[in-house]
């Protein structure tokens, strides 16, 4: 099975003291990046990590939302948010129990949360719809391809 674990660090989000919020030019501090990269690096000998990544704050960001006419584009920060993604982990495991305790060791700092989200298989979805995506992946494939 494959998980998603959204990491929601507490300075991005709006409701802590500006003063410990990240802002502009903000970087992780060296030691709280060694304390992940080794999490990381124990992830990836353990045969669970596919890929990972770290995202910038709100300010750098924009929401499309969709409603019935156009799309509308809202650059970052968004006042109304109430949590906010710092990064990602996508994991191969067996179990949603083996997520939460690959989150319990990760090195999070007070107030940061883990969300864990399953990653849906093809096996779980209906036949029709996996014919569809196959034939999707293909005609992506083909773009793809014809780019390189």
């Amino acid at each position: 099975m494959r998980f998603l674990m959204l990491m929601i660090p507490r300075v991005y989000q709006p409701a802590t003291p500006a003063d410990e919020r990240a802002g502009e030019g903000f970087q992780p501090k060296l030691e709280d990046m060694n304390a992940m990269m080794k999490f990381n690096e124990e992830l990836g000998k353990a045969g669970a990590l596919i890929a990972l990544d770290g995202l910038h704050p709100l300010e750098k960001g924009a929401r499309v939302s969709y409603g019935k006419g156009e799309p509308v584009v809202t650059d970052g920060p968004f006042i109304e948010s109430k949590e906010v993604l710092g990064g990602y982990w996508i994991l191969q495991l067996k179990s949603k129990e083996e997520a939460i305790e690959w989150a319990k060791r990760c090195p999070a700092l007070p107030g940061d949360v883990i969300e864990i989200r399953q990653i849906f298989d093809m096996e779980e979805f209906s036949e029709d719809v996996q014919d569809a995506i196959k034939d999707a992946r293909v005609r992506v494939e083909e773009t793809l391809g014809k780019k390189s």
